[in-house]
């Protein structure tokens, strides 16, 4: 199964779907389980699919070795006059997002951030944008360890992705349940430790746009086995 791991030197692309209905969210899951299964794309490292829970959507957390590698998969005649005209079709909105993984925290016994439906992960993806000159403000402010999370109840793993084109973060994180997220969400500010509040004020001033959605991991294939180390 896929791992995250701080500068592991894959391209993380994030390709996120949203969608009007769940008969919708289905189709397009099954869509790209075929694609999934079936990919054999020179630099491809991993796919892992998710299918979302709190409003419909998809997200594929896709790994390649190099942004060569994933242009000439794009460019390539299939992937546009088949692939990119299906989920056109059923997707209100599709993007791209590439990224590079450049923070993880977890569980010392969990040992590493490690991806996939065996998990049963409650997987919160949140997206913030920002200002190209204030990308490195915001992975510096969310990029720390937060030793207060991690006594946080539910609390598995996070990771920090930073968008290549400089203009947004990917926060991905990992949680026992619903509940138990929902539960951090709506936690008054008041109950949070001052210096978490501090981020959350600064990180607020710089975050031009932030979209959330969360989901379950439902189908998960690696190019070759993945060493959790490394």
């Amino acid at each position: 199964m896929p791992f995250i791991r701080a500068g592991d030197g894959y391209l993380a692309v994030f390709n996120m779907f949203t969608c009007n209905t769940a008969e919708e969210q289905e189709r397009i899951v099954d869509e790209m389980k075929a694609i999934v299964d079936s990919a054999d794309y020179p630099g491809w490292v991993s796919s892992t699919v998710h299918g979302a829970v709190d409003s419909p959507g998809t997200a594929n957390y896709v790994q390649w070795r190099s942004l060569a590698d994933l242009e000439a998969r794009y460019a390539g005649a299939r992937y546009q006059q088949n692939v990119v005209p299906l989920f056109q079709q059923i997707a209100t909105s599709v993007r791209l997002l590439k990224t590079e993984a450049v923070f993880v925290q977890h569980h010392e016994d969990q040992g590493y951030l490690e991806i996939g439906p065996h998990r049963d992960d409650h997987t919160v993806i949140i997206v913030m944008e920002c200002a190209p000159e204030n990308q490195q403000a915001l992975v510096d402010a969310l990029g720390q360890r937060d030793e207060w999370l991690m006594t946080v109840p539910g609390y598995r793993a996070h990771a920090i992705c930073r968008g290549v084109d400089g203009t947004f973060i990917i926060l991905y994180a990992q949680w026992e349940s619903k509940e138990h997220y929902d539960a951090f969400h709506h936690l008054p500010e008041s109950q949070r430790p001052e210096e978490v509040q501090r981020i959350r004020a600064f990180t607020d001033t710089i975050v031009t746009e932030r979209r959330a959605n969360t989901y379950r991991p439902v189908h998960s294939r690696s190019a070759v086995p993945a060493a959790p180390v490394g």
